[in-house]
């Protein structure tokens, strides 16, 4: 799998996971599922592609001002609770982080 599939992959979970967990919504709200394609179309719109580094580590702000804040709330949250959902996603992350 590619490196921008993963992090949909990744992004998909994490998204999926803050509305079930800390929204406790059965169905994904219409403003998650809108803020899972833009984060999907921004990657697949990446200028670094396959060298994209991870998004905290990236020198390019690809998301907009709002889009960006509700990313960064559910990746603050979701971070610490990915290695009980979903462990192997969070340990290729985190291995990732330190390349």
């Amino acid at each position: 799998m590619s490196r921008i599939e993963n992090e949909k992959k990744l992004l998909s979970q994490m998204i999926r996971l803050y509305c079930r967990r800390k929204l406790k919504a059965e169905v994904m709200p219409e403003a998650y599922a809108e803020l899972l394609t833009y984060a999907h179309r921004r990657l697949d719109a990446c200028r670094f592609g396959e060298g994209k580094p991870t998004c905290k580590r990236c020198t390019v702000h690809c998301y907009g001002r709002a889009k960006r804040e509700d990313i960064r709330r559910v990746m603050r949250w979701c971070g610490p609770r990915m290695m009980l959902y979903h462990p192997l996603a969070a340990w290729r992350h985190l291995f990732d982080l330190h390349r």
